[in-house]
């Protein structure tokens, strides 16, 4: 059964690497992937086949849809971007609430992130240190240089390797595992040793990411010892993130060695990291009553941060409905920090909740001014006007995050049901169409268009849209059916 699901997700993920990414009308290229004179894949050449095995992996996989967990996890990793060699900074991060420890670089500029990260790092300077890591894979281009390694297997190189990152994201890692070892063993015997140099190199290189950021190299080999604890709690089954980055005690050491070398000194523990960790545990538990639990032992007990705790407070009785137990908690919290942003997305939802929605649009418009550009209060913004009747204006916002965001599916289908109350049929059908598009479901994304199509005969420049993404689909599917 292993083998048949791999042989068929090896021609879905040769397929889908035919397929650039949508900017935001959803057109569609098919890249050449080299010919037999190339010595290494270019940079667009990975670019588009990270966002091509983005498609698929998000065809199998529920993308986590945190606004405010994933602004953190996307402004850490551009500050840690901006610091390291990656030259290709078109990056895209994906998170994915799953209990494992695990992270992954796709070529092209994808980084993904499991919530259980979260359960292990004890500071933001300890995931960090996984994400600095993953750059370092990005930044010197680990997957090409293994494709110039096995050149003359070229194409089945791109498949199994980013079938085996499927299939260890999505499937578990031991089915990952045992496609990435079938796929290095076409190397002849030079893959783990090429391995165990690309994670020297990646360490090394993080290490140095981590310092150029103003973040602490010791870091990284904290977190790698986390990682060997877990592997101790958990007996013969490791983390999963050491199924594809082997670690060994030697490792460690080294990792060690190499941060001493850099001056010591104190560096200050971050709230914001605490806060996201708590937004983590709650997703991972998926039980709001199993959550205040948590927390209210963690304050009548140790906690890693008294204060991210009581934030767990606040938004586990927020769940449950208590909003007056949630208001007083929030109460100590704003008195401390009143213009940290979690605390005040906090406020504006508990009071959403309690249905006073005027109170609700202004507090975000206000918040706004200050924070223009803020996904997590645009959507806030989007979902008050939602649940106050107000669907057009609820549009207009999401309409504005398409433009600004047109590569988050999240947007696109948030837009498709409130186009949907608010009468815009066409609408509907073209946002689900997107949706669709970005998720690698092609059969739906032409279903969709061609709904928006009958509803717009009239409209010469939107069909002539339509008919060319219609076009560009026949393409894929053409391509598709030739492998």
């Amino acid at each position: 059964m292993l083998s048949k699901s791999l042989n068929r997700l090896a021609l879905t993920t040769l397929a889908v690497t035919a397929l650039i990414a949508p900017a935001h009308s959803a057109n569609i290229e098919l890249p050449s992937l080299g010919d037999t004179s190339s010595s290494i894949i270019s940079q667009q050449q990975e670019h588009e086949l990270g966002r091509a095995w983005l498609r698929a992996y998000r065809s199998r996989i529920h993308e986590h849809q945190d606004p405010l967990l994933k602004s953190y996890l996307e402004q850490l990793l551009y500050k840690l971007a901006t610091e390291s060699e990656l030259n290709d900074r078109r990056l895209e991060l994906i998170a994915i609430n799953n209990r494992s420890m695990n992270a992954f670089a796709v070529p092209g500029g994808i980084i993904g992130v499991h919530t259980g990260l979260f359960r292990y790092a004890k500071s933001e300077h300890q995931l960090a240190s996984v994400l600095a890591h993953e750059l370092a894979h990005l930044s010197q281009r680990h997957f090409a240089r293994r494709v110039e390694e096995q050149k003359r297997n070229t194409t089945a190189t791109l498949a199994g390797m980013l079938t085996s990152l499927v299939l260890a994201a999505t499937v578990g890692g031991d089915a990952g595992l045992a496609a990435l070892t079938a796929t290095q063993a076409a190397s002849r015997g030079s893959a783990l040793r090429y391995s165990r140099q690309n994670e020297q190199e990646a360490d090394r290189l993080g290490i140095q990411t981590l310092s150029a950021a103003g973040m602490d190299p010791n870091a990284m080999p904290g977190m790698f010892e986390q990682m060997l604890q877990a592997t101790r709690y958990t007996g013969s089954k490791p983390p999963e993130f050491l199924l594809t980055h082997p670690l060994t005690e030697n490792r460690v050491a080294d990792a060690k060695n190499r941060a001493s070398q850099y001056p010591q000194k104190q560096y200050l523990d971050n709230i914001e990291y605490h806060l996201m960790r708590t937004r983590a545990l709650i997703a991972i538990d998926n039980n709001p009553s199993v959550s205040l639990n948590r927390f209210e032992s963690e304050l009548s007990g140790s906690s890693l941060n008294r204060e991210a705790a009581e934030y767990g407070l606040v938004l586990t009785h927020t769940a449950l409905g208590d909003y007056q137990i949630a208001r007083k908690h929030l109460r100590q919290l704003i008195k401390r920090s009143p213009n940290r942003l979690a605390y005040q997305l906090a406020d504006i939802e508990i009071t959403r909740e309690e249905e006073e929605f005027e109170l609700a649009i202004d507090k975000t418009k206000s918040l706004l001014k200050y924070h223009s550009d803020s996904y997590p209060l645009e959507i806030s913004l989007a979902e008050t006007y939602l649940k106050a009747n107000r669907f057009h204006e609820s549009e207009l916002v999401l309409e504005a995050l398409s433009i600004s965001r047109p590569n988050t599916p999240y947007v696109w289908f948030q837009l498709a049901e409130v186009r949907g109350l608010a009468g815009n049929i066409s609408g509907v059908h073209k946002a689900r169409a997107e949706y669709f598009i970005l998720n690698g479901v092609f059969d739906r994304a032409r279903e969709q268009l061609g709904y928006a199509r009958k509803l717009l005969t009239h409209d010469f420049k939107q069909t002539a849209i339509i008919d060319q993404q219609l076009r560009d689909l026949a393409a894929l599917e053409k391509k598709m059916e030739d492998f």
